[in-house]
């Protein structure tokens, strides 16, 4: 702090006058110089003399804070060898100087989750990409980043977490991530800046630093960082996959009493029964190939998402449809949602 005072030899009447600048949420801006003039005008014999000032002048110090806050309040749901599952955050600048944010995923190793939930896989080839459009919504535009450059006093980037989900989790399994941002020198545009340090000795005459974060998930307060978690939720398919062979008929017995003789027809049921409480499975594909001591009866054709009753056994109610090649008998059910039964059903004859 700089003053100039002078002694005056009278009583005075002060006048005070403050320079001032806008007001931003994070407060006035790191590095200006703020001065305050004060003048004094007084009289003596009734005759006004020469006003006289005296001014201080102090550098605004830089107040490091930063916050980063998952987008949204559930988990991200994702399904079994999901690519590019997206989860998202938001990074904002709460300091009172433009800084650079370096950019941190980290995976944990069992705990709890975001939402009340235990982390129980990690997420692979995790990567980070910041929202260049401003759309709040992950495309192929957005750049892959490992730090925010220049990001102001006040302002906020949308930041998208990305993995892949490994195939073979089950329903409910979790994996928890979470983001650190850690705040940096404002350099050069398109370089990170150095890392930040925090005056710790007594007020300088220049622009100090002070971390003013708080604590966030896995970071301490004041350490110019500030992290926070979300997590990814496994919603999957859990099919029971059982095939079945009845006999029809045979060419001395007919329908009643058949037996496994050569004519007989054998009448085929592919099951596929997903439980309850998971994801639907979509375009399931049957594939079956016939072994050599059968053929394939084409007369009756393959009747693809049936159904089958209460004693779980095979309706001939499905759709005409699937294909026959070679020794292989295939359809396409559409979907199979949880708690649902669903068949592919064909016949061949005994050679």
């Amino acid at each position: 702090m700089n003053n100039n005072t002078k002694l005056l030899g009278s009583a005075a009447t002060l006048s005070l006058l403050l320079g001032a600048s806008p007001a931003l949420a994070a407060g006035t801006a790191a590095g200006l110089s703020v001065t305050n003039t004060v003048t004094v005008n007084y009289q003596v014999g009734g005759v006004s003399q020469t006003a006289q000032t005296a001014s201080d002048t102090f550098t605004v110090d830089r107040k490091v804070n930063v916050t980063v806050a998952e987008v949204g309040t559930t988990t991200t749901t994702v399904s079994p060898g999901q690519a590019a599952a997206v989860t998202t955050f938001q990074v904002t600048n709460l300091s009172n100087a433009t800084l650079d944010f370096a950019l941190a995923v980290a995976q944990q190793t069992g705990g709890a989750g975001a939402h009340g939930n235990t982390d129980s896989f990690d997420a692979t080839n995790v990567r980070i990409y910041v929202d260049t459009d401003s759309s709040g919504t992950f495309n192929a535009g957005d750049i892959l980043v490992t730090y925010l450059d220049e990001l102001a006093a006040d302002a906020s980037k949308t930041v998208f977490v990305v993995s892949d989900i490994p195939l073979g989790q089950t329903t409910g399994a979790v994996a928890a991530v979470t983001l650190t941002a850690t705040g940096r020198e404002s350099g050069t545009a398109a370089a990170q800046g150095a890392a930040l340090t925090e005056t710790t000795t007594g007020n300088t005459g220049g622009m100090d630093t002070v971390f003013a974060d708080g604590a966030g998930a896995s970071d301490a307060t004041r350490d110019a960082a500030y992290s926070a978690k979300d997590d990814y939720t496994v919603s999957a398919a859990a099919l029971t996959i059982t095939k079945r062979s009845t006999l029809v008929s045979d060419p001395l017995n007919g329908t009643t009493n058949p037996k496994y003789i050569p004519g007989a027809v054998i009448e085929y049921c592919i099951t596929v029964a997903n439980a309850a409480g998971n994801a639907s499975a979509t375009n399931v594909g049957i594939s079956d190939a016939l072994p050599s001591e059968v053929t394939y009866l084409s007369s009756f054709g393959i009747k693809v998402d049936g159904t089958v009753n209460g004693s779980n056994v095979c309706l001939a109610d499905g759709a005409v449809a699937g294909s026959f090649a070679g020794t292989t008998v295939s359809g396409t059910i559409p979907t199979v949602a949880a708690s649902a039964t669903r068949t592919v059903l064909f016949r061949a004859t005994i050679n």
